[in-house]
């Protein structure tokens, strides 16, 4: 199999640089280490460009779920207070408070899997995971995944699943098995079911959809199709009929199931073609 370049991602610092160095140790593998989404998908591309891919990525399947780093912020004194009798001095405060550099949450590991795996196709990602969870587990493995293993494994077992996943086999513990399976089940049956509801529309309640889908309001939906606004909302109460739901919301969520893709706005019209040139017969030497 040759040597096994593995880069280990995780956004606890201490654990990945175990995990790391624990890796290193292994005859047969050379590792690096990434503390957050970004820092992971410009390693990959950094190798990819020097020629030195990676084989391997295990992600941390709750990576960004934790706080983003904190920024320092200068909090100013409190006022002195004069010490009386019965008075302590005030202790003096810290100067430096620890606020959320960022409000958004940052990418979670899964959808990380659906990007690297999308930019690197030959590259097999497996999840770290803290518990067993079959739904989170069935969400990797559509996502890309190739294995899910516990954060406390030993290092044995995750290098046998690492060395499994580049045998192009899928690991999963046993305990989960079960659940992923049954989780992998429905969302086939849900998207079949809603596949079906979506069959029954017309092709311009397709249309219709597909805008909804697109999140354009009833006026957006008529400019773009040259309807009346008054038609289309007679097209959207019979979509929302069709499909069984209550809400354009409801409508999108099971577009989406059925694999329904947002309707794109028409391009340029093209440039008028000018008739072409006839040459003349009844000129001189015409004939």
């Amino acid at each position: 199999m040759g040597r096994i370049r593995v880069l280990v991602v995780d956004g606890h610092r201490i654990f990945a640089e175990a995990l790391a160095t624990a890796l290193a140790a292994e005859p047969d593998v050379d590792v690096g280490a990434a503390g957050s989404a970004a820092a992971a998908e410009r390693a990959l591309e950094r190798a990819a460009t020097e020629r030195r891919p990676y084989d391997v990525v295990l992600i941390d399947v709750d990576l960004g779920a934790t706080p983003a780093p904190a920024r320092p912020t200068v909090v100013p004194p409190p006022r002195s207070v004069p010490a009386g009798p019965q008075q302590r001095p005030a202790a003096a405060p810290l100067t430096v408070h620890q606020l959320p550099a960022e409000g958004r949450p940052l990418p979670d590991g899964t959808a990380l899997v659906a990007r690297v795996r999308r930019a690197h196709p030959e590259l097999r990602a497996v999840v770290l995971a803290a518990a067993d969870d079959p739904q989170r587990a069935a969400r990797a493995l559509q996502a890309g995944a190739n294995g899910w293993v516990a954060r406390e494994s030993s290092l044995g077992a995750l290098m046998a699943v690492v060395r499994g996943v580049l045998r192009d086999e899928t690991h999963l513990p046993p305990a989960l098995l079960t659940g992923v399976i049954r989780e992998l089940t429905s969302a086939r049956r849900d998207r079949s079911e809603s596949e079906r509801l979506v069959a029954a529309l017309t092709p311009r309640e397709e249309e219709v959809l597909r805008c909804m889908v697109a999140g354009l309001g009833r006026q957006a939906v008529a400019e773009r199709l040259f309807l009346s606004p008054h038609t289309v909302r007679t097209h959207m109460q019979n979509v929302l009929g069709k499909l069984g739901v209550h809400s354009t919301l409801a409508a999108v969520a099971v577009a989406r199931r059925a694999g329904i893709a947002p309707s794109e706005p028409p391009g340029p019209f093209p440039a008028p073609v000018p008739p072409p040139t006839v040459a003349s017969t009844t000129g001189p030497g015409a004939g």
